[in-house]
């Protein structure tokens, strides 16, 4: 006769607790990538420019529209 196989017997998972002060140096570097996205596409070309002239401007300009951030 042959032996069971581990098909026969239900397979239970449970989640893996994943400690606080490993996931917080991700969740800072995702929101300081947010601001800096968000100060790229709702500020910068305007009076607080970081970076000279309109390229910045025009590289970000559509999403301004669909942010919904005025621009002209």
């Amino acid at each position: 006769m042959a032996a069971p196989i581990a098909a026969d017997r239900p397979t239970v998972w449970a989640p893996t607790a994943v400690p606080l002060r490993e996931i917080l140096p991700w969740v800072v570097l995702v929101a300081l990538m947010a601001v800096i996205g968000l100060y790229f596409v709702g500020a910068e070309g305007g009076a607080a420019s970081l970076v000279g002239g309109t390229a910045v401007h025009e590289f970000v300009h559509d999403a301004r529209h669909l942010l919904a951030f005025p621009c002209h």
